[in-house]
């Protein structure tokens, strides 16, 4: 059974209406992605330590890096988005969604986002950031619970309760 099956079946279950993952639920999440993450991502780190924890010493920092290891950087880049996409894509959501009971999904159809939509979510994170961050504060506001990537890549996140055994099969 595929997961757009299972998520119809649970998200239709008694409910006109889907309930969308809030800010605190996905935040959760992403640091439990980051926390899963970061033994892998720790071996591609920047190869080069800020003189000053300021961001203006990180962004210096990176700078140096992509000049001294560029490969190194472009593959810690394209590790993090072939992650997203193929969990995405797959299975929904990033093992810490998917631990948190989100699920992510298509907008219109609630179905499985396609590789398009995920690459398209992925530049939307750009965009969130480079709004400092006012495009992950926006999910808390919104209706549907999207922020600015989610609205750019035509995708929501929903919360799937557990089945509670009264008539759930």
């Amino acid at each position: 059974m595929s997961a757009a099956v299972r998520l119809e079946e649970r998200a239709g279950s008694g409910r006109a209406t889907p309930h969308y993952a809030g800010f605190w639920r996905r935040m959760t999440a992403d640091a439990l992605d980051n926390l899963l993450l970061l033994p892998i991502m720790s071996l591609i780190a920047p190869t080069s330590m800020p003189a000053q924890w300021t961001t203006a010493g990180l962004i210096q920092a990176l700078r140096q890096s992509a000049i001294e290891d560029p490969g190194r950087q472009l593959l810690g880049f394209l590790l993090a988005i072939a992650y997203s996409v193929f969990f995405w894509t797959q299975y929904l959501g990033t093992p810490g969604k998917l631990l948190c009971r989100c699920h992510l999904v298509d907008a219109e159809t609630l179905g499985p986002l396609s590789v398009k939509q995920s690459l398209l979510r992925n530049l939307g994170y750009l965009v969130s950031w480079g709004t400092l961050g006012l495009g992950f504060l926006w999910i808390a506001w919104d209706k549907h619970k999207q922020g600015f990537h989610d609205k750019i890549a035509g995708s929501v996140v929903l919360y799937v309760p557990r089945a509670t055994g009264r008539g759930d099969a």
